[in-house]
């Protein structure tokens, strides 16, 4: 089983990273801020002007670490890595699959079965949790129409009717999103998904752990030797990390909306700690920021049992064992793609 590394995440600006021994070493200002062994990190994140020397850059090459690089707002600038993990007869047999519109057409479907079990289950857990605080009765009958939405995924069904049913039951989920708040609701009232740029607390809430996620499944698929560009359900485009956006969808209810909604219900972030944009966008502050990113990685460490593998393993974890999995269909060890699951 392979283990649970920790992400840094530096939000500091103008931080500087550092090779030092076996350790990374952040330095602000001239002082030395942060010491960690390079052996206890799965990824680094840097946010805005945040600094690497080559030597460190090569080192984390050397040990397997990806660095990516962000906007201090969360967009994706570039990534450095070492060569990637793997076989190229792994991601010749990926290409030909994506090519193929029967083969991608499979695999979407088993990549929305998930997504769309998941976001039924949050839906669920919280009518079954919070039945005196929220409308319980809107949230089972949006738990139905996203189950008659998973039974219409059938075998044989071309890519872009699977996308309409996608999109059917992504309108449905988000129609009964703001149900699922019960503390601040009219600081973080949610009536629309809305991105580039987020118009709300709670979609700029939303947009920055999806940035997140991203990162650690487009990680977990490069760890398996494959091309996260590469996807099924959502197909070609320059600088979209297709597959990566493919994983993201079954995990993004359990890691990325719980955790939204967990942080605003609970407290943990409050209206203050955002701020509006002349242009109508909605920014997160340094605070809170930070204690997003907090909340972010102790929500990774907390363990659960891998649906398919019947393993407990921290959810952080999750995306790794999923990718490989579907490293494991595509080589034709499993006849399909299991989802993951969320009870």
């Amino acid at each position: 089983m392979k283990h649970y590394l920790n992400t840094l995440y530096v939000t500091t600006q103008g931080a500087y990273l550092a090779k030092d021994g076996e350790c990374v070493l952040v330095r602000v200002e001239g002082e030395d801020r942060l010491r960690l062994p390079i052996h206890g990190l799965g990824g680094i994140v840097c946010f805005g002007q945040v600094s690497c020397s080559p030597f460190l850059l090569g080192h984390c090459a050397e040990n397997g670490v990806g660095v990516s690089f962000l906007t201090e707002r969360g967009r994706f600038l570039a990534r450095v890595q070492g060569p990637v993990s793997g076989n190229v007869l792994l991601r010749r047999e990926q290409y030909r699959r994506a090519d193929d519109p029967a083969a991608s057409a499979a695999a979407a479907r088993c990549l929305l079965t998930g997504k769309i079990a998941n976001c039924r289950a949050v839906l669920l857990r919280t009518a079954r949790d919070h039945e005196d605080k929220v409308n319980a009765g809107a949230l089972r009958g949006t738990a139905e129409r996203l189950a008659d939405c998973g039974r219409r995924l059938d075998l044989g069904l071309p890519l872009d009717v699977l996308r309409g049913i996608e999109g059917e039951a992504g309108n449905a989920y988000f129609e009964v999103f703001d149900h699922l708040l019960t503390n601040q609701k009219e600081e973080f009232r949610f009536s629309v998904r809305s991105r580039r740029p987020p118009l709300d607390r709670i979609n700029c809430l939303l947009s920055f752990l999806y940035v997140l996620l991203a990162h650690d499944v487009r990680s977990a698929l490069e760890s398996v030797g494959l091309d996260p560009a590469v996807g099924f359900l959502h197909r070609d485009r320059p600088g979209r990390p297709g597959l990566a956006l493919d994983l993201m969808e079954e995990f993004r209810p359990v890691l990325a909306d719980r955790l939204a909604l967990s942080l605003v219900n609970l407290g943990q972030v409050q209206a203050r700690g955002f701020r509006v944009e002349e242009n109508g966008a909605v920014r997160m502050d340094d605070d809170t920021r930070k204690a997003v990113l907090v909340a972010y990685q102790k929500r990774k460490q907390e363990e659960m049992r891998h649906p398919f593998l019947d393993e407990k393993a921290p959810l952080g974890l999750m995306p790794y064992l999923q990718a490989l999995l579907f490293a494991r269909w595509l080589r034709g060890d499993l006849d399909g793609y299991p989802p993951f699951l969320w009870r």
